[in-house]
C-alpha cells in the first residue's frame, strides 16, 4: 500500500475459529505485522463474512471521522484448529466423554438448523433443481480459471509469499495457493462419491472447497488522507449490504445482499462488470448466479472458493482483493463482492476503481 505503519489507527481483522489462538487475534496480528503499539484492534467474527466485514466497519469509521487509515482483512487457520472436550472443566466423573472438533462446531456446523453446510448445499441442491453434473462441471472451471490466472501470474500483484521455515535445510516458498488442481475434469470429480448425504447425495469433496489456512488484509482509508499522504487508491467503497433469511436457507443470502446493495448505489446488475460470489459450494454458487440472473461470464473470473479456497475468516477480504486486481487487470470500472454466512445472513460490498 506504500504507507508507514505509524499512519494506521486500526487493525480489524477476521476470524472465525479463535480458539486456542489466545487473546486478542487482531492485536497478534497487527504487532506481528509490526504495526505500533498505539494501533488499535479489533476481531470480527461473521462467519464466512468476518473478512469483508472487517472493510465494511473500517469504511463506516472512516465515515464517522474515527479514524483515517485502518488495516481490514481477515484470517483463518483451519488446519490449526483444535478439538474440545466438554464437560472437562466441570469434572468428567465417570463415564466416557466427547471430544469436538472446534473446526466444524464452531466454523462449519449450522448452530440453528443442527447440522453441516454440506447438508445445507444439498437443501440447495433439491430446492434449486441443481443436477451433480452442473456441479462437477462448475468445479472443473473453478480449478481451469484459477490455474489459467496462476499462470498467467494475474495472482502474482495480490499474493505476498509466505516462506515456511523446515527442520532441515532452506524454507519453503509459498507463491501461490496450493489447492488449485490444474488437471482436474468433469468426468474426473464425478466419480467421487457424496460427502453428506449418503443416498441421493451430489456434494462432494470435489465440488465443495477443501479446509484451507490463509490471510488477506486491505488498507481502508479517507480520500483526504489519501492525498495528503500521496497514496493513489485502487478503488472506492461505494456502499455496503446485508441481508437475512431462515437459517435453512444460509447459502442463497447473496442474491437479496445484491439486490438490497444495487439499488442502494444507483447501479444496476448490467452496470456491475466483474462479482466475486464466494463459492461456498459449486451448488449454491450455481443457485445464486440463477436467482440473481447474473452473467455467468463476469462472475469469479480468475476462479474461486472450490479451487483457491475458503479460509472462512479469510474469504471476505480474499474475495474483494481478488476482485481489486481483476477490475484493473481487464481495465474495468465496478465491482461486487458478496458471500453467504452461517447463520442465515450474507454481505455484499460494491467498489469502483479510482481512475
Amino acid at each position: 500500500a506504500g504507507i508507514e505503519p505509524d499512519a494506521v489507527d486500526e487493525c480489524i481483522m477476521g476470524n472465525v475459529v479463535s480458539a486456542g489462538l489466545g487473546q486478542a487475534p487482531a492485536r497478534q496480528a497487527a504487532l506481528a505485522a509490526g504495526l505500533p503499539d498505539h494501533v488499535g484492534a479489533l476481531t470480527v467474527n461473521k462467519v464466512c463474512g468476518s473478512g469483508l466485514k472487517a472493510v465494511m466497519l473500517a469504511a463506516q469509521g472512516i465515515a464517522t471521522g474515527d479514524i483515517d487509515v485502518a488495516v481490514a482483512g481477515g484470517m483463518e487457520s483451519m488446519s490449526n484448529c483444535p478439538y474440545m472436550l466438554p464437560k472437562a472443566r466441570g469434572g468428567m466423573r465417570m463415564g466416557n466423554g466427547q471430544v469436538l472438533d472446534a473446526m466444524m462446531h464452531d466454523g462449519l456446523w449450522c448452530a440453528v438448523e443442527n447440522w453441516s453446510m454440506g447438508e445445507a448445499a444439498e437443501a440447495v441442491v433439491e430446492r434449486y433443481g441443481v443436477t451433480r453434473e452442473d456441479q462437477d462441471a462448475f468445479a472443473a472451471d473453478s480449478h481451469r480459471k484459477a490455474a489459467t490466472a496462476i499462470r498467467e501470474c494475474f495472482f502474482k500483484d495480490e499474493i505476498l509469499p509466505v516462506e515456511i521455515p523446515q527442520r532441515r535445510g532452506d524454507p519453503i516458498r509459498l507463491e501461490y495457493d496450493e489447492a488449485v488442481r490444474p488437471d482436474t475434469t468433469a468426468g474426473a470429480l464425478a466419480r467421487l462419491r457424496p460427502a453428506f448425504k449418503k443416498d441421493g447425495g451430489t456434494v462432494t469433496a470435489g465440488n465443495a472447497p477443501g479446509v484451507n489456512d490463509g490471510a488477506a488484509a486491505t488498507v481502508v482509508m479517507a480520500e483526504d488522507r489519501a492525498a495528503e499522504l500521496g497514496v493513489v487508491p485502487m478503488a472506492r467503497i461505494v456502499g455496503q449490504a446485508f441481508s437475512g433469511r431462515p437459517a435453512k436457507w444460509l447459502l442463497m443470502t447473496p442474491v437479496e445482499a445484491v439486490q438490497k446493495l444495487l439499488p442502494k448505489v444507483g447501479w444496476s446488475l448490467d452496470d456491475v462488470d466483474l462479482i466475486e460470489l464466494n463459492e461456498a459450494f459449486s451448488a449454491q454458487a450455481l443457485a445464486v448466479i440463477r436467482e440473481l440472473g447474473a452473467d455467468p461470464a463476469k462472475v469469479n473470473v480468475n476462479g474461486g472458493a472450490v479451487a483457491l479456497g475458503h479460509p472462512i475468516g479469510a474469504s471476505g477480504a480474499r474475495i474483494l482483493t481478488t476482485l481489486l486486481y481483476a477490475l484493473k487487470t481487464r481495465n474495468l470500472k465496478r465491482g461486487v463482492a458478496t458471500l453467504c454466512l452461517g447463520g442465515g445472513n450474507g454481505v455484499a460490498l460494491a467498489v469502483e476503481r479510482v481512475q
